[in-house]
């Protein structure tokens, strides 16, 4: 079932009967080169296909036009820029992850996961390690554990900003590379925008 062509003004190509010059350079449904035909015989082919002509590069001489069914190419393509769009967005949004310098391989585990949903939809994750009593006189465990953390999503992000003390805590910030979300992950979204540890 061919999926209907919005109107007009949303049309990004000329399609069809909208194309008007003479010739062009065809390229068929299968994605194989036909060449240099008529603008009539190529609509005619589309019609046999009972798909539609479309323009896909108009500044070429001649242009290039494509069979396909247009209307569900410009769905997808419409639907390819509100991802880019809410990505864009959530670019200088941070989500924010807790972890504690006892936090097991286990719960950083589940919080790595939750962190790469937040990275595959365009956030930033603010990494927030709280010390307690004498927990602050070892820094360098806290260092040791963002290190880990960081070095678990390092195909999808990159410390922004390196860990420093602040006050109690032990704070960085990561942020999604450019492909960040191009493989979508399985995993369940998180419920929250604060995933905590509760293995305290």
């Amino acid at each position: 079932m061919r999926v209907p062509v919005p109107p007009p003004e949303t049309n990004r190509a000329r399609m069809n009967e909208r194309i008007r010059v003479p010739q062009v350079l065809l390229i068929d449904q299968n994605g194989e080169k036909v060449g240099l035909i008529s603008t009539d015989q190529a609509r005619q082919r589309a019609m046999q296909a009972e798909l539609d002509l479309v323009e896909v590069a108009p500044n070429a001489r001649p242009p290039v036009c494509r069979i396909m069914d247009y209307g569900k190419f410009l769905f997808e393509q419409q639907k390819k820029e509100r991802v880019t769009k809410s990505k864009r967005s959530h670019a200088n949004d941070v989500k924010e992850v807790r972890l504690r310098p006892n936090t097991g391989r286990g719960d950083m585990e589940i919080k790595a996961r939750n962190a790469r949903k937040f990275f595959e939809e365009g956030y930033k994750v603010g990494i927030q390690l709280q010390f307690r009593g004498r927990e602050r006189a070892h820094p360098e465990v806290a260092m040791e554990k963002i290190s880990l953390f960081a070095e678990m999503l390092s195909d999808i992000a990159k410390v922004e900003r390196p860990p420093r003390m602040e006050g109690r805590r032990m704070n960085a910030t990561m942020a999604p590379l450019p492909n960040a979300g191009k493989k979508p992950s399985k995993e369940a979204k998180p419920d929250s925008d604060t995933e905590d540890d509760s293995a305290e």
